[in-house]
């Protein structure tokens, strides 16, 4: 008989319903420390001044790099399965107006 084996590297990882939903961020901000990087993930809206800052995350510089990693892995294979994702670096920067008249009420 065969016995199951919990593999050591092995991680159980929970995803609540709430987190599973996910929340939409169409801006990133990003600062650091000597000890940390915080990256805040901000939702933008059209006709709205104010933009909120829907999640905050907080890493050591060691998780930032591995991050940086796994974001540019993601990238390399998505771009090979979807085409080349459109750089944003002929867009302005701040501050970001998405176009179009000021809604009123």
């Amino acid at each position: 008989m065969a016995e199951n084996k919990v593999d050591q590297n092995q991680i159980n990882i929970e995803l609540s319903e709430e987190i599973a939903e996910g929340i939409y961020a169409n801006l990133a901000m990003i600062s650091h420390s000597n000890t940390e990087f915080v990256i805040d993930f901000i939702r933008m809206m059209p006709g709205v001044p104010k933009a909120k800052v829907k999640s905050r995350i907080v890493i050591t510089p060691e998780h930032a790099k591995r991050f940086l990693s796994a974001l540019k892995d993601n990238i390399k294979k998505f771009e090979e399965n979807f085409g080349e994702i459109n750089s944003m670096d002929d867009f302005p920067n701040f501050p970001m107006n998405f176009g179009g008249p000021v809604g009123e009420a």
